[in-house]
């Protein structure tokens, strides 16, 4: 089992910038875990913003947020980040990550690809 515990989230202005943690216990991050971070903001559905590989070498990103956020991995730590730059109120919601084995489709985004998942934490970017 993997249980997740994410951090960060705040009240920031337009054209600021944030970084959120999830950190692993239980299971730890490695090469073999592959983590995604994903996002639900009032009255839509939860949207897929980023994954990183096990090995951290590898990304994919949501077109909304590409250019504008990282993500990446410490194994070592068993943590990672979701680095935000630049912004806009369309990025408010509720972030989470999330955790499943390694290995398969990086481009598969729905939620249903990841069996461990964080409480989440809010972020709200002021007009």
């Amino acid at each position: 089992q993997v249980q997740l515990v994410e951090s960060g989230g705040r009240l920031v202005q337009t054209g600021g910038s944030l970084r959120l943690s999830c950190e692993a216990s239980g299971r730890t991050f490695s090469v073999y875990i592959k983590v995604g971070w994903f996002r639900q903001a009032p009255g839509k559905e939860r949207e897929f913003v980023a994954v990183i590989s096990g090995g951290g070498g590898n990304t994919y990103y949501a077109d909304s947020v590409k250019g504008r956020f990282t993500i990446s991995k410490d194994n070592a730590k068993n943590t990672a980040y979701l680095q935000m730059n630049i912004l806009k109120p369309e990025d408010t919601g509720v972030y989470y990550c999330a955790a499943d084995r390694a290995g398969g489709n990086l481009y598969r985004t729905s939620t249903s690809e990841y069996e461990f998942w964080g409480q989440g934490t809010q972020v709200t970017v002021s007009s």
